[in-house]
Order: C-alpha cells, then sequence, then structure tokens
C-alpha cells in the first residue's frame, strides 16, 4: 500500500514537472545562476497594504524559498531564504532536505491551479481590473531591492498554495523575451511622481472626510513603465447607499489639481462646517465628484466658486448688520419702556405702601384720607414721550451703519474663512440680542400686569373715599393686594416628534409587529400577506382596480405552472421577484434556522394556498387572487404605525398611487435588491416617503414567511425588511428631487467583469 502511494505521489509529480517544462536531471543554466540580494527590511510596515503594482519582466526576477509561513514577519523569512538552485539541487549532500522539500510542494500542487493564475495572467495583460486588487494578488510575494536594484519572490515553502511561484517558475523556464507579470510590489513605498508621500497621506484623509471611507491608493506602472495613480474607494451618495469609485490621475499636473481641489474644500468644511457640507457623487465614468447646492465643483472653478461664496457671505453680513440695528432700536425702545413701567409701577406701589401703613393707625387713616389719597395723572408723559422719540431719531441719523463691501478681485481660502467667522460672530450677536428682547418682552408684559393689579387696588381705595366713614370701614378689612402677580416666560418651541431610525429602532419594531400579526391576523390573512411578498402582487393590483384582462390571468397562470413544476424539480424559481428559500421544500418537523435561533415551521406554499394543480383555471385563480385581495385589506386595518416612519421604493418608472404596494425600511436594501433583479434598466427611480403615524401597515415579519404551528418561530423580521402599504391612502407632496450615480459589475465575482454606472433618480415625498 505505502508503495502504490509513493507510485502516486511520483506519478503526480512528474506530471507537473512536464506541465512547468523542469528536468530535474537537466536543470537549465538561467536556474542554476542567481545574484546576491543584499536587502533591508522595514521594520513594522504592513505587508498586506501594497503600494505599487507593476508589469515585470519574469527574466527579472530571481526566486528564493524560504522555510518560514506566508504570515511569517518579512525579516524572518527573508534572513532564512535561499535561492531557488538549493532546491534544485539533488546531488549535494547539504542540499538533499531543501530537495526533498522541493519535491513535496511539486506532490501539494494542482496543475489545475497554476492554469487559473496563468488565465488571470493572460487577462491581466489585456487590462487592469477596475479595483487594481485580484483575486490571487496576495500570493505573489514579490519584493524590490533598491541596494540591489533587484526584484526578487520569497516563497515560503510552509505554506499550503504555491501556484503563483510554479506559474513563475514556469514562465521563466519558458524563457519567453519580455515575457511580463502584473503584480502587486510587497514593503515599497509610493515613488512620488505623480504626488508626494505627505501629499497621499493627505488625501486618505481629505477623502475619509467627504465620504466617510478610507480609500486604497495605488501607483500602477504598464508594460511601458509609465505611472498612473489609482484612487479606488466606497463614497456615501444617499441614505448609506454606496457606491465604488475610481480617480486616475495620469501625471503631475492632474495630480496636483485634484489634490488642491480636495484640500481647498476639506479646509472650508472643516473651518466653517456650520455653512458648507460637501456632497458625493459619481459621473459616468465612476469618478468621484464632490457637489454643492446640487453644482458640481472643479478645480477650474474654484476660484469663481470663492469669490461667489465670499459675495455670499458679505450679503449676509450686511443683511446680519442691518438684523442687529433693528434689534438694537427695539431693545432700546423696550429698555424706555421698561424704565418707564419700572417708575409707574414704583409710584403706584409707593402709594399702596403708604396706604398700607397709614391704615394700621385711626390718625394715619385720617391723613391719608385727607392728604395722600387724591392722585393725578402725570401731565409730562406726553412730553416725555415726544421728548423721547425725538432722541430716538436723532440717535438713528447719527447711527453709521456697518458695511461691508465686495471689491473686484480674487479672494483667498482664508478670506472666506474669515468673512464666515465674521458672519458667525454677527449671527451670535443676532441670537443674544432676540433672547434679550424677548427677556424684555416678557419682563414688560409682567411689569404691565403689575401695574393693572395696583391700578385696580388703587382704584378701589379711590372709590371708597366718598366719605371718610366709609373710607374708615373699607380700610379696616384684611384684603392685601397682589402686586407681584406676572406671567411666566413661554417659550416658542416646535414639538419634536419621534421618527423611526432604522439601525436603533428597526429589531424593536420587527418584534413588536410580528407578535401583534400572530395574534390577531387569521390564517388567511397571513397567508395572502405570504402572497403579497410574490411578483403576483401585480396582477392583484390590476384585479382591484378592475383592469386585470383575462388573457393576463391566463398568461399568470401558465407561470405559476411553469414556476410549480421547477420548484417541484428542485430547481430554483427564477420567476420569484422574492424568493428567500430557494429550494428549501417543506418538510414537516425539518430544523431551521432564522437569525442563528434554530426552528421546525414549514414554509408557506404559494401554489397550495392559490391551490394550483395541472388542471386549474385561470377563472380559478382570478377568484382565488380576490380573496387574497379582499384579505390583505382586511389585514391592512389592523395594524397602524405609532410613529413617523421613512420608507423606500425602488421603480423602473414612475411610482403610480392608486396601488397596494410593498416598500422597504431600507434604502440601501432595497436599491441594491432592485439592481440585482433589474439588469437592464436604463431608467431608476427611488422614492423616499414619509409615512405618518396612525399610517396602517402590514410588516413582512417570520410569521409571513412561515407558519407556527410546533410554536419554535423566533419572533421578528429577519427574512425581510419589507412592508405592505395602500399607497392610495397617502396625501403626497414632492419635496425634493436628485439624482445620484451607483457604480455596478456585471459579475460581481469576476475581477475584470465590464463597469456599468446606474443612473437613479431620488424622489423625496412627505
Amino acid at each position: 500500500m505505502p508503495r502504490k502511494k509513493n507510485v502516486e505521489a511520483e506519478s503526480k509529480v512528474q506530471e507537473v514537472l512536464d506541465y512547468i517544462g523542469l528536468d530535474l536531471k537537466k536543470i537549465p543554466d538561467s536556474l542554476k545562476k542567481y545574484t546576491k540580494i543584499n536587502f533591508r527590511t522595514v521594520k513594522g510596515y504592513n505587508e498586506k497594504k501594497y503600494k505599487q503594482y507593476r508589469y515585470i519582466n519574469v527574466s527579472d526576477i530571481e526566486i528564493l524559498l524560504s522555510p518560514t509561513n506566508r504570515m511569517d514577519s518579512i525579516k524572518e523569512k527573508y534572513e532564512n531564504a535561499v535561492p531557488l538552485c538549493f532546491y534544485l539541487d539533488s546531488n549535494s549532500e547539504e542540499n538533499i532536505l531543501n530537495h526533498t522539500t522541493f519535491l513535496s510542494m511539486l506532490n501539494k500542487i494542482s496543475i489545475a491551479d497554476i492554469e487559473a493564475v496563468e488565465k488571470e495572467q493572460k487577462e491581466l495583460s489585456k487590462q487592469i481590473p477596475f479595483k487594481i486588487k485580484f483575486t490571487g494578488n496576495y500570493l505573489w510575494q514579490i519584493y524590490y531591492s533598491e541596494v540591489s536594484d533587484k526584484y526578487f519572490m520569497l516563497v515560503p515553502t510552509e505554506d499550503c498554495d504555491y501556484s503563483t511561484f510554479f506559474y513563475l517558475l514556469k514562465k521563466k523556464i519558458e524563457n519567453k523575451k519580455n515575457s511580463k507579470i502584473f503584480v502587486p510590489i510587497s514593503v515599497v513605498d509610493y515613488g512620488g511622481k505623480i504626488l508626494g508621500r505627505d501629499e497621499i497621506k493627505d488625501l486618505e484623509n481629505y477623502l475619509w472626510l467627504f465620504t466617510k471611507d478610507y480609500p486604497l491608493i495605488y501607483e500602477v506602472y504598464d508594460k511601458l513603465g509609465e505611472v498612473t495613480l489609482n484612487i479606488v474607494g466606497e463614497a456615501e451618495v444617499y441614505e448609506k447607499i454606496k457606491t465604488l469609485y475610481k480617480v486616475t490621475l495620469s501625471n503631475p499636473k492632474e495630480g496636483a489639481k485634484f489634490y488642491k481641489l480636495l484640500k481647498a474644500l476639506f479646509i472650508i468644511q472643516t473651518e466653517i462646517p456650520h455653512y458648507y457640507q460637501f456632497e458625493t457623487n459619481i459621473n459616468k465614468n465612476a469618478e468621484l465628484q464632490l457637489y454643492f447646492e446640487k453644482n458640481n465643483i472643479k478645480y477650474e472653478m474654484l476660484p469663481e466658486f470663492i469669490v461667489e461664496q465670499y459675495s455670499k457671505s458679505v450679503s449676509l453680513k450686511n443683511k446680519a448688520v442691518a438684523d442687529l440695528e433693528d434689534f438694537d432700536i427695539k431693545l432700546k425702545e423696550l429698555q424706555k419702556e421698561e424704565n418707564n413701567l419700572e417708575k409707574e409701577y414704583l409710584a403706584k406701589e409707593k402709594q399702596i405702601t403708604t396706604y398700607l401703613e397709614c391704615k394700621k393707625t385711626f390718625f394715619g387713616k385720617v391723613k391719608y384720607f385727607f392728604k395722600l389719597g387724591k392722585t393725578s395723572k402725570n401731565k409730562n408723559d406726553k412730553d416725555n414721550e415726544e421728548k423721547n422719540k425725538e432722541k430716538r431719531e436723532k440717535h438713528q441719523e447719527k447711527h453709521k451703519r456697518e458695511i461691508f463691501k465686495l471689491e473686484e478681485r480674487n479672494y483667498t481660502l482664508y478670506e472666506l474663512e474669515q468673512s464666515y467667522k465674521e458672519l458667525a460672530e454677527k449671527e451670535e450677536q443676532i441670537k443674544n440680542k432676540v433672547m434679550d428682547i424677548n427677556a424684555l418682552k416678557l419682563k414688560n408684559k409682567n411689569l404691565k400686569k403689575k401695574i393693572e393689579n395696583a391700578s385696580k387696588y388703587i382704584e378701589e381705595i379711590n372709590k371708597h373715599k366718598k366719605s371718610i366713614f366709609e373710607f374708615w370701614k373699607y380700610s379696616n378689612k384684611d384684603s392685601v393686594a397682589t402686586l407681584d402677580e406676572g406671567e411666566e416666560e413661554e417659550i416658542s418651541t416646535k414639538k419634536i416628534e419621534k421618527v423611526f431610525n432604522y439601525e436603533d429602532d428597526f429589531e424593536k419594531f420587527g418584534a413588536t409587529a410580528d407578535k401583534f400579526q400572530r395574534n390577531k391576523f387569521t390564517d388567511g390573512e397571513l397567508e395572502s400577506c405570504y402572497i403579497a411578498t410574490t411578483d403576483l402582487l401585480n396582477i392583484i393590483n390590476k384585479i382591484n382596480l378592475k383592469v386585470a384582462e383575462n388573457k393576463e390571468i391566463s398568461d399568470e397562470l401558465k407561470k405559476i405552472k411553469l414556476s410549480k413544476a421547477k420548484y417541484e424539480e428542485g430547481e430554483d424559481d427564477e420567476e420569484e421577484s422574492f424568493n428567500i428559500f430557494g429550494k428549501i421544500k417543506q418538510t414537516p418537523n425539518k430544523e431551521r434556522t432564522i437569525g442563528n435561533k434554530p426552528h421546525r415551521e414549514s414554509p408557506r406554499d404559494k401554489f397550495a394556498i392559490l391551490e394550483i394543480e395541472k388542471g386549474s383555471k385561470g377563472i380559478e385563480l382570478k377568484r382565488n387572487l380576490e380573496e387574497v385581495l379582499k384579505n390583505l385589506k382586511t389585514a391592512l386595518k389592523k395594524n397602524t404605525l405609532k410613529e413617523d416612519m421613512y420608507v423606500y421604493k425602488a421603480t423602473s418608472s414612475p411610482l403610480e398611487f392608486n396601488t397596494i404596494d410593498t416598500v422597504s425600511l431600507n434604502a440601501e436594501e432595497e436599491l441594491n435588491q432592485f439592481l440585482k433583479t433589474n439588469k437592464l434598466n436604463d431608467k431608476i427611480y427611488l422614492y423616499k416617503i414619509k409615512l405618518p403615524q396612525g399610517m396602517n401597515f402590514v410588516a413582512f415579519t417570520n410569521i409571513i414567511f412561515y407558519d407556527n404551528k410546533n410554536m419554535t418561530l423566533p419572533v421578528g423580521m429577519n427574512l425581510s425588511s419589507k412592508m405592505l402599504i395602500d399607497l392610495s391612502k397617502l396625501d403626497i407632496k414632492e419635496k425634493n428631487k436628485k439624482r445620484l450615480n451607483k457604480l455596478e459589475f456585471k459579475d460581481n465575482e469576476d475581477d475584470f467583469s465590464e463597469v456599468i454606472v446606474r443612473n437613479i433618480e431620488v424622489n423625496e415625498l412627505k
């Protein structure tokens, strides 16, 4: 038995040797030679982060083998490495162990793996992938020694994948002139021909601010040695929806423009964030673009943009100065009014205090009745008011308003920054002035109330001064005036209403909705709601609107029968627009998992719900769908939203607001699912709809997709983030409209897949 295994191993080794063209008894001279390489290892360098990709001549690469693992440090791998020829030599006694290791590596390698690398390199010779990185890039451990001006490949012999090593060995044995491979270069920094290292580091920070994601930045050298700087990353374009972008800088001039643009906008947004928040998008070439107030900002526009924004700041400052002046005048008027009210109140307070003191004794009462009781109005009030008015007018004439002027010249970022900081100071002054005015308004209002109370009390005293006896009788009462009665400050605030937040509230919302629907929905309603998760909702709406033709229903029945046949054969149900089960069959008591929780429930079967048999007729399907529609309407009446909620709907045509339709709580999930199932649509609409508190709905919770006969179904919305609503019940007005682009690959599994930029029209409705 061991002999048989040895024979098989030897046969496999020989097969690989024949494939790569290596005869161990006749080693090519090119493999026997080697150049001593001096290489300085870089401490703390991240080997997984590549900064350069190059096309390199196979003949320029030395191969070193090291008895280490790929995950070991570069220092350890390099210090233990020896040239390939030491592993090919079977004659020298000191190389026997190395040669045995080499044979073991041959035994482990698969020709198919080498062929996969070869196929990948053929594609790379034609085009570089969009992301630059490719499937097996981490397997290429190729380094460059500046001291020796030499490339070398380190092959860890304790690894399990030697495909790139044997592919390179095969190419070296072929010895074709100008044979090149496209590979990442490990432990090498940026060359700095497009942008310097510090500038690239700055770019990473700038792009993070705008995109909320750190980019990958590579220098890529083509076959002629020409370098481009490639920046690849993800940008958030709307409501957590992200897209890939790529910026390619071909020369220092382009690099400087891109760097200066980002730096300028970075300074603006970080220094004056209350006034500037730049938005991201991509163009048809998947290049990153920055927008402000729907305008795309380009490097060439910067001087004009800064002048426009400076001009805007000047206008805002002048308006703020005018507002400040108006508020200042208003404040002075209120202060004068306060002084007059204070004097009037103090006079009345003094009169009442005198009365209260006099009423304590007999002589005091007599004295008050004959001497202090009579009051007269201040004849000088009118004169004082006219004098105050005259002074105010003189103050306005003397007061010179501060005016900010715009000069006919270019402005710098620093001047723009300072201008907006001046505006911020003015706005802060306005805010404080408004607070002072509101406080004085309240104070004066309370003073007027106090004066009113005092006047009523004095009027009551004077009313009883017709005779000394009546006054005597009144003054012996114990009543005391409430002079200080006023009003509390009323703060004008807008009522803050809670709005559903997907990240924070989804789990609780799903659990609550699932419990409710299990208790309140009938079996027929639950089954009908499941039918609403399929592509039958379209024909159900046509039946509801009474526009469904018999031919449409017959065609739908044919599709369902075909779908059932495929389902019974165990094939994927391609007709389903929302198929979460794949090939799952309704096997009773089979344990499944939802949200990491096991259960023994069966998924609902649309064919059984609709009673689809081989001999089913169109009229029967229509009758069953009418029953589904009836159940949907009754189910929709049972549950209502406890708070305002934003939902999303992706479509290929403008949304009709006369149907019962599905909407999603997750914008990114809704759009990605739509794009996945609608590859050919050129026009895409994404609707953001505000549902008001009290809106009827059905959530697609776990009970909608599974029965719960065994009482083991987990509670929540683990299978969908969608819900069903009646759009005709909404009173909707268009609020905002914008466009965004999203990059997609025709095949996400293919590094060389064609890139498509999808244009999406976003409609925010309220």
